[in-house]
């Protein structure tokens, strides 16, 4: 199963980062798991350094911007996920 990381603190940004994560997931017809991740000390273990950042199975696939449902999709389909 695919694992979708969704990094940020629950900001504006974050949140309609996870809702484009939901509808390419939905879209794709895919099984995956979306998830937030706002806990401070993970998002610095991760070296994370601008939110919203978007994980892909541990791959980190943006950072401090927010990819639109069909950047997502793709990112998605370009691995065969």
């Amino acid at each position: 199963m695919t694992k979708i990381e969704i990094i940020g603190t629950g900001c504006a940004k974050c949140n309609r980062l996870f809702a484009n994560a939901e509808q390419a997931v939905k879209d794709l017809k895919i099984a995956a798991e979306v998830i937030k991740v706002t806990d401070i000390d993970e998002i610095v273990n991760r070296g994370v350094m601008l939110t919203p950042a978007l994980f892909i199975n541990g791959e980190s696939r943006a950072e401090g911007r927010v990819p639109d449902v069909n950047e997502i999709k793709n990112m998605l389909t370009e691995k065969g996920l």
